[in-house]
């Protein structure tokens, strides 16, 4: 399950690929743009000089963390001249920081690290970075700046942030709304940082109070335990938001086998199954707020770009940046087409 911290730089798109690095404006002045080094070596779709690329993520045991492997196997395949070197993955720490130490043995030219633990995993980012093997350090954060070259990961407050908005706007004129919360794993950042930002969003709306918080742990069959408990507790509410959206399966089965109708609700995450509700239009979903696995085929775009000392076509810098935080989009009915691509099983 997705784990970060709010840093860095944030793009206004669901995710940051290698068409966008080229795409990119630095200036709208026309003085500025021609102060731009004219010869500035940039990433782009044409072939280039062989990289060889680490990937090392945990197990796949979750919908979102799948869909991490199949966007870096996606990507990599893409570019002619880039090898992926993928481990199996694992969510044993050792066992990890043993895949990883593999991959430096190997001299890969770059290594895409996504941390089962972030903070367990930093002695090796650490490792590699000072065998001269550039890190980018997908979503779970290293404990130190100093273990990763490039950090790339989505933002769990935003996605609060924009559930919160959402819900407010939709519920601004009703006097008294209520609201309920189905968070993830309570002793995980991530959902203190997904709760916060909702909580942060609702104080915007005074008519607006939220009235019920459960937390769940990521699972279909969690959801579905949890949601029933909330629906038995709150006789009536107006809004639901679901942090995540494989335990909102569970939650949806709770709220249909309980005959309610009366609310709206918002998931996260961006899953197939949510999309594809928000679609049919048939159901309480109306909304999933976006932590894009297509993270992971950025991270391979900045892995070549650093593998071929490459920076970001249309930033004046030679470099790539240092950090990258991807937007939370909320996905609604009006807007399912552009992002559905995009939804994970």
């Amino acid at each position: 399950m997705p784990e970060t911290s709010r840093r860095g730089l944030l793009f206004g798109t669901a995710a940051v690929s290698a068409g966008a690095f080229l795409t990119a404006c630095t200036s709208n002045d026309p003085k500025e743009a021609a102060a731009a080094p004219s010869n500035q070596p940039a990433a782009d779709d044409k072939p280039g000089a062989p990289v060889t690329i680490g990937f090392a993520g945990p197990q796949a045991d979750h919908g979102w963390l799948n869909a991490i492997n199949v966007n870096a196997k996606s990507r990599a395949e893409k570019y002619s001249e880039v090898t992926l070197e993928i481990t199996e993955g694992s969510n044993d720490t050792a066992a990890q920081i043993g895949q990883v130490k593999t991959l430096i043995n190997k001299k890969v030219d770059v290594l895409v690290i996504l941390p089962a633990d972030g903070k367990a995993l930093t002695q090796v980012g650490l490792e590699a970075m000072k065998a001269g093997i550039p890190v980018v350090n997908l979503d779970r954060v290293f404990a130190s700046p100093q273990a990763y070259r490039c950090w790339i990961g989505g933002d769990n407050y935003g996605m609060g942030l924009n559930a919160g908005h959402y819900i407010g706007e939709q519920l601004k004129d009703k006097a008294n709304a209520k609201v309920v919360e189905l968070a993830g794993l309570d002793n995980l950042e991530l959902t203190k940082q997904r709760s916060q930002g909702f909580a942060d969003a609702l104080k915007n709306y005074s008519n607006v109070k939220l009235v019920a918080r459960q937390a769940a742990d990521f699972t279909v069959e969690s959801g579905q335990a949890k949601m029933a408990q909330l629906l038995q507790a709150q006789k009536q509410f107006d809004a639901l938001w679901n942090h995540d959206d494989d335990q909102g399966v569970g939650a949806l089965r709770a709220i249909q086998q309980a005959g309610r109708d009366e609310f709206i609700m918002v998931g996260g995450a961006g899953a197939k199954s949510a999309m594809d509700a928000i679609k049919a239009d048939n159901s309480v979903l109306k909304a999933t707020v976006l932590y894009p696995p297509t993270m992971a085929a950025s991270a391979i775009d900045l892995a070549r770009a650093l593998g071929q000392n490459k920076g970001v076509g249309g930033l004046s810098e030679m470099e790539i940046p240092t950090s990258l935080t991807l937007y939370s989009a909320v996905v609604t009915k009006e807007n399912i087409d552009q992002y559905l691509p995009t939804g994970f099983s």
